[in-house]
């Protein structure tokens, strides 16, 4: 049967961004543009008559800007959004005040560029729209559920041997649509003496970096974007940077992250099948594979060879998920060992980097 298109309000108070980004999506043939707007007040008259499926919104706009009007709707009549904003170029704070205020997606305006910039441009747009659609707006709408910080011992009394044992055990981790926060769930509630973890969130470049030191402010962990080289240590978390694959790397009984550039890979870069199947080559069994929510099959493959290999594969659950989309993916494939929700992810993570390698 066929689905109806995905009907799309763009909100923006360039009207040459507005007309790229009707042509983009236009160009799409599950996706229907039912309205361009200039601002928020122009959008509330067009969603008087039509309602639409997502909303794409710019942030810096006249007489009320982006982050107001987007706390109004998810508030009032909530509806998925997609913050397209210049913002995101740079990394802006701002662009992560949409993200907890239930922005599903952020991305940045198209602009003229190479036919490769606007081709990708074109596959993140349409990407972020279908995800959104998809997206469980109960799930961004309230703060997500952060148990109390875990310690070690309080989880598992007597594990501080075991886990000196396995030093050589890391962490990988994948998500998309809604995974900012659930990385921040995650990372928030894990003990400073994990092993070193590694992690791809699909965002803009630079963004990562002001996402890396966001969370670095409010977790026991240390937090920092990827940069090639970096050795990956015991109590850090490393945020692969946006635009540019990150991939797991060993040298002897050192781990190290890669950072370089390369096409898209299931889509995306940077890709969660590169790290993952990165880590399944460095690190085998000796890695914990963790894949949360977020839209399409990206991770999928790369967590089944780590799952074949005999390493621990953790799986967000459905209901948890703000799109089930990747974890579904993966379970599907056979490539997840043990399914939870979010909030009971954590302390299962640290329940198997306990445990003694044999």
């Amino acid at each position: 049967m066929k689905r109806n298109p995905i009907r799309v309000l763009i909100v923006d108070d360039s009207a040459m961004v507005r007309q790229t980004l009707q042509a983009v999506l236009e160009d799409a043939p599950d996706i229907q543009v039912i309205g361009t707007a200039s601002d928020p007040f122009a959008a509330a008259g067009v969603m008087r008559s039509k309602r639409p499926d997502v909303i794409t919104l710019d942030i810096e706009m006249p007489r009320m800007d982006g982050i107001t009007f987007l706390k109004k709707l998810m508030s009032q009549h909530p509806i998925p959004v997609v913050v397209c904003s210049s913002l995101a170029e740079d990394g802006s704070k701002t662009t992560l005040q949409a993200l907890e205020a239930g922005a599903v997606e952020i991305i940045p305006k198209p602009k003229i560029g190479t036919r490769q910039f606007l081709e990708e441009s074109k596959v993140r747009i349409t990407d972020a729209v279908r995800a959104a659609a998809q997206a469980k707006l109960q799930k961004l709408s309230r703060p997500m559920k952060v148990q109390p910080k875990l310690t070690a011992d309080a989880m598992l009394p007597g594990v501080t041997k075991a886990m000196d044992v396995t030093t050589d055990k890391v962490i990988v981790m994948g998500a998309s649509t809604g995974g900012t926060e659930a990385v921040r769930a995650v990372l928030q509630a894990l003990p400073m003496d994990v092993p070193g973890i590694v992690i791809v969130q699909h965002m803009p470049e630079n963004f990562t970096r002001s996402f890396a030191e966001r969370l670095d402010s409010i977790c026991a962990v240390n937090v920092k974007e990827a940069a090639n080289g970096d050795t990956v240590l015991r109590g850090h978390a490393l945020i692969a940077p946006g635009n540019f694959h990150t991939l797991l790397k060993r040298s002897g009984a050192r781990y190290h992250v890669e950072v370089r550039e390369g096409p898209l890979v299931s889509r995306h870069r940077p890709s969660v099948d590169v790290l993952f199947r990165s880590a399944a080559r460095y690190a085998g069994r000796n890695a914990l594979g963790v894949i949360m929510t977020g839209m399409g099959d990206d991770g999928a493959k790369g967590l089944k060879e780590l799952h074949d290999l005999g390493a621990v594969t953790i799986g967000q659950d459905e209901e948890s998920c703000v799109v089930y989309g990747m974890p579904k993916e993966a379970y599907e494939r056979g490539a997840v060992s043990i399914q939870k929700s979010l909030d009971q992810i954590p302390a299962e993570i640290v329940r198997q980097v306990a445990k003694v390698a044999v």
